[in-house]
């Protein structure tokens, strides 16, 4: 059972326009289909959890990779899954509880990256349409982050 510790502060507010994130072509339904859609959150799920950040995650791993999944099949062109099974998405409230700082959002996203590399041929992934995805994994992470970097996250100035 997952144990989340409270909060000592209120949640932080990353400097992102959320509107600024561009969503991905939803043409990648199409190419994948959502056997591929779930197959991917799968695998990317297989890496979370032996990571740093398994904490933050249900657990029960296969379904919380199947509730991602949902959202990911209706965000790139399919049906709303995720909505018709859980509610509407509110992805930044849902992940409110845990502190996500900017390591476990370099975590997450490096996972995610890794899960990409051979997604053309292993998922049927639209090649076309990679970087652009990867993109918005970009901004959706770091919109997702609710704890203000430290001076351990800035880099120094040279």
């Amino acid at each position: 059972m997952r144990v989340i510790p409270p909060r000592s502060e209120p949640p932080w507010t990353p400097p992102i326009d959320p509107r600024s994130v561009v969503a991905p072509s939803r043409d990648i339904y199409a190419a994948m289909g959502e056997e591929n859609i779930f197959a991917m959150l799968a695998d990317f799920y297989v890496r979370l959890e032996t990571s740093s950040i398994r904490w933050m995650f249900a657990d029960d791993m296969r379904e919380a990779s199947r509730r991602s999944a949902a959202f990911f099949v209706g965000l790139l062109g399919g049906p709303p899954l995720y909505l018709e099974r859980y509610g509407r998405p509110m992805m930044r409230a849902r992940h409110l509880p845990f502190p996500i700082d900017p390591a476990a959002r370099g975590i997450w996203l490096s996972l995610f990256l890794e899960t990409l590399e051979d997604a053309p041929t292993r998922y049927r992934f639209p090649a076309q349409h990679l970087d652009g995805f990867k993109a918005f994994l970009d901004g959706f992470s770091a919109w997702m982050m609710n704890t203000a970097p430290t001076e351990a996250d800035t880099p120094a100035s040279p």
